[in-house]
């Protein structure tokens, strides 16, 4: 007597109900029973329309002797499992399997239903965020004013991460700038007169990378990462209309990257425009440092970040031979 099939046949809540692997259907169609424990789960209506019987609540769901008991004769079961998975039939086979009556087990298979696509994780975001906004007594009460200074604080923060080379801690500290995106677009659907989500602000990012990348989704060409700076420059400008180079540059950033960014509009536009102010006056010698390293290719804020670190260890350094000499 063959002892028969079990398919533990998961899904993933991050991807439409009813859209299952074909190999799942199969095995949905070929089952001579259906199990499932949670009588909410999302797929039953589905599974119901497609002519699928499913069997909620069945005690085989939960017992794995009463489940290979129901596969006697060769019989196929399935067992839709829930979000959680079914710890403890699994535990139960497991069991069964290292018990020494391993020949007497029906055969066993996990077969995923459904995959999560990459990006799924963003819907959980999203969700969790929902959530936190409506019942959290001081993230439902938070304005884009109240979180524009987080957003600045949590960018630094992942610079110093990246500048620094550690991995795990880029890893967190893009997690935190992801937040302040989704938590922002998250008070935006609530406003009464132009509200927004988190799919608008995904949808527009999408629309303005496609229209400025027509190397890649376009009949333009671009050989090299010049190349490449061109069209962008090109096509942004096409879309702004912009009165102004100027147009576009938030001066609230620090006075380095201000600097650069201003002087690295003024060349790519082609215009002659000499550096203001009196040689002697340090803002505008800073100026022309800053022009002169985006000339050059060098980031002027990277660059004296870096410097200033270096002299931050000298200090240190110095401190600790300083000490060193004092204990001695």
């Amino acid at each position: 007597m063959t002892a028969g099939r079990i398919v533990l046949l998961t899904t993933t809540h991050r991807v439409a109900p009813g859209l299952l692997s074909w190999p799942a259907w199969q095995a949905l169609r070929g089952a001579d029973r259906v199990l499932c424990r949670d009588a909410d789960h999302p797929q039953l209506p589905y599974l119901k329309d497609a002519g699928i019987a499913v069997e909620t609540g069945a005690p085989e769901t939960a017992d794995a002797p009463a489940l290979v008991a129901a596969c006697a004769g060769g019989r196929s079961v399935v067992v839709l499992a829930g979000a959680n998975g079914e710890p403890a039939l699994t535990d139960g086979l497991a069991a069964l399997a290292g018990s020494g009556r391993a020949e007497a087990l029906p055969e066993l298979e996990l077969l995923p239903g459904s995959y999560d696509l990459p990006g799924a994780r963003l819907l959980d975001l999203v969700q969790v965020m929902d959530r936190i906004r409506v019942q959290c007594p001081w993230a439902s009460l938070r304005t884009h004013a109240d979180l524009a200074r987080y957003g600045i604080e949590e960018m630094y923060e992942l610079i110093e991460a990246i500048e620094a080379g550690d991995r795990a801690e880029v890893r967190e500290e893009l997690g935190d700038v992801l937040l302040q995106v989704v938590f922002h677009a998250r008070i935006a659907a609530e406003d009464a007169e132009e509200p927004f989500d988190i799919d608008d602000v995904a949808g527009g990012i999408v629309a303005k990378l496609i229209h400025r990348h027509p190397h890649v989704f376009g009949d333009e060409t671009a050989e090299t990462a010049e190349d490449v700076k061109e069209l962008w420059l090109r096509t942004k400008a096409e879309e702004k209309r912009r009165a102004s180079v100027t147009e576009g540059v938030p001066l609230g950033q620090p006075g380095l990257s201000l600097a650069a960014k201003l002087a690295g509009r003024v060349r790519a536009a082609g215009l002659d425009v000499p550096l203001p102010g009196p040689e002697a006056d340090f803002g505008y010698r800073l100026l022309a440092l800053a022009a002169e390293a985006e000339a050059a290719g060098i980031d002027a804020e990277t660059s004296l970040r870096a410097a200033a670190r270096a002299y931050h260890e000298a200090i240190r350094a110095a401190e600790t031979a300083g000490s060193a000499e004092r204990d001695g």
